[in-house]
């Protein structure tokens, strides 16, 4: 894997070890980030399930003021801090070793909490089920997190189908690359927010 552009622009990322960590691949993250090009400098981007942390470190990278990465399993959590350190990175990102359920029923009480522009959500493929608990409590109990017109991107299987709305959140497009898809998310109430058109790069169906 490899920094696609920024100030760290191909500087290479290892992965864990093993299955159970997917990192998001090099030609997914570059689809990504030209739809969130315009979003990313100086924001607060939420990297879940964050892996080897490719997706959170790919914005800073790209100038994102704060990226907080959250991630539980021992492999992954390794790997993240060591890519890290590899790239000499020492401010304006924190790990949190915690479920992202208990992470984020945690953070949404903690009052005046600075608020994400982005927020993006990778759960193993073969954790289905945390595709819901996840989008339900951002579009729910933990809305607040979200900051006016924050978007909230998951990656999942392509012949993943996930919902149209889990609470407050809308999908606004799906984008879909191989075997992996893009579903972005908005707040209900945020409609001037909303990306519409054919002009829009969300419009795009990615081969």
């Amino acid at each position: 894997m490899r920094i696609i552009a920024g100030s760290l622009r191909s500087r290479t990322l290892e992965a864990p070890p093993g299955l159970a960590t997917r990192p998001t691949s090099d030609r997914l993250r570059e689809t990504l980030f030209n739809v969130l090009a315009a979003r990313i400098q100086g924001a607060a981007f939420l990297d879940l399930y964050a892996g080897s942390g490719a997706v959170g470190i790919e914005a800073l990278s790209r100038g994102a003021a704060r990226v907080e990465f959250v991630e539980q399993a021992p492999r992954a959590l390794k790997t993240l801090r060591g890519n890290l350190e590899r790239l000499g990175l020492s401010a304006g990102f924190q790990v949190h070793a915690v479920a992202v359920g208990a992470f984020l029923r945690r953070a949404s009480q903690v009052p005046k909490r600075e608020r994400y522009e982005v927020v993006f959500l990778d759960p193993p493929w073969d954790a289905a089920a945390q595709y819901a608990v996840t989008l339900g409590l951002l579009g729910g109990s933990a809305s607040g997190l979200l900051a006016d017109g924050a978007l909230v991107i998951a990656e999942h299987r392509r012949k993943e189908r996930l919902e149209d709305s889990y609470g407050s959140l809308e999908r606004t497009r799906l984008l879909e690359q191989g075997d992996a898809a893009l579903s972005f998310y908005a707040a209900a109430a945020g409609q001037n927010t909303r990306l519409q058109g054919t002009n829009s790069p969300l419009a795009r169906k990615v081969a």
